[in-house]
């Protein structure tokens, strides 16, 4: 049997090259007055110049929501968002909210049935029993 050359060209994936962050934009929606914005309120003035200055790629809008409970709101570059309350949370547990929306991809959660996904074709081919070696019984 003759080897052939792939005669496909891989597809370009992330992380294939370059990577490209996959949030664009963060959103943090709180109250001056309510109680459940009050771990919001310490998390805006001592957490989050920290967390902008480690993801300058990440733009961050900080907006008052009066009479309503603190929300981080993430921007997808594929145009989805997604949004998590924070009310009555502690600074480090908005800390590790806005990690989740920054490091998610925008996607809706599915189940992977198998454990590798791939696009491009195995450089093996498909495994047969009926191929290669000859078996003797």
């Amino acid at each position: 049997m003759p080897l052939e050359a792939l005669r496909t060209v891989s597809r370009s994936q992330n992380g294939v090259g370059a990577f490209i962050l996959q949030c664009k934009r963060l959103d943090f929606h709180y109250c001056d007055w309510a109680g459940s914005s009050r771990g919001m309120n310490t998390f805006l003035k001592q957490t989050l110049p920290a967390f902008a200055r480690r993801h300058p790629g990440i733009e961050i809008s900080v907006s008052p929501r009066p009479g309503r409970h603190p929300v981080i709101r993430g921007s997808y570059i594929n145009g989805k968002q997604r949004a998590i309350c924070v009310r009555n949370m502690q600074p480090t547990e908005i800390l590790d909210k806005a990690n989740l929306l920054k490091s998610a991809s925008g996607e809706k959660l599915k189940r992977t049935r198998q454990p590798v996904t791939s696009f491009n074709e195995s450089v093996r081919g498909v495994w047969d029993p009926y191929h290669g070696h000859e078996y003797k019984v």
